[in-house]
């Protein structure tokens, strides 16, 4: 998905100028945000390096900061160069929304496998892996159900946010408490809700004066779930 790069051999010994700066936002456990250096596209998958510029630009400023030309920008192409690919703006996006639901699935499949067999601590664990994957890359139920890609137009996002949800709803039903498969809707409903809450509640600097880390935001949405699945159970004894 990433654009192959091809780095330049150093023809004779390279001399230390200074130091190694290493300070900055990922020795703080937060992510890095900031844009790095327009590069120009060589060769290769161009698709996908559109895909992979278009999920940095969203990781770093949100929806807002998505667009064709600062996609093309970005991978350092033409601003015509995307619609040799995708036909319209939503066509790139819904592209992009899909990979990242491919992505943020294969994170909750592999936070409930570490949280081992309990089905309370499995569920309890992909919210977690919600708040991390959305505080990092910003690409959460908002970007993969943006109202511009709704409909049936993009079926390969349609197929990626089914996986999504089928993973939660799986692991949602093999909670002794839940009775019914609209019950489970409801869960993997209020589950998402509040993870989410926890991301935009950190992204939004609520807890800035806290300094509460990404970490402790995960830890608490995963707390949160705990609650919320006890509080089912209580109502479905």
């Amino acid at each position: 998905m990433v654009e192959s790069v091809h780095p330049v051999e150093p023809t004779g010994p390279v001399k230390a100028t200074g130091p190694v700066e290493t300070a900055g936002p990922a020795a703080s456990g937060e992510p890095d945000r900031r844009a790095p250096a327009r590069s120009s596209y060589h060769h290769g998958d161009l698709a996908a390096a559109l895909v992979a510029g278009a999920l940095d630009l969203i990781a770093q400023g949100g929806l807002a900061a998505f667009s064709v030309a600062a996609v093309a920008r970005r991978v350092g192409v033409s601003s015509a160069a995307p619609y040799r690919h995708f036909p319209d703006r939503d066509s790139l996006l819904a592209a992009a929304a899909a990979a990242a639901a491919r992505q943020l699935t294969g994170q909750l499949r592999a936070a409930a496998d570490h949280a081992g067999a309990d089905p309370v601590e499995r569920l309890a664990a992909t919210a977690g892996a919600y708040t991390r994957f959305v505080i990092e890359r910003r690409a959460g139920m908002d970007v993969l159900f943006a109202p511009a890609l709704a409909g049936s137009r993009h079926p390969q996002l349609g197929a990626q946010t089914r996986a999504l949800l089928d993973t939660l709803l799986l692991l949602v039903l093999a909670l002794p408490a839940v009775a019914s498969y609209r019950d489970a809707l409801l869960l993997v409903e209020q589950h998402l809700a509040q993870a989410h809450g926890h991301a935009v509640f950190h992204l939004d600097g609520v807890f800035a004066q806290h300094r509460r880390s990404v970490d402790q935001a995960a830890a608490a949405a995963v707390a949160t779930a705990r609650m919320l699945i006890a509080g089912h159970a209580a109502g479905h004894p």
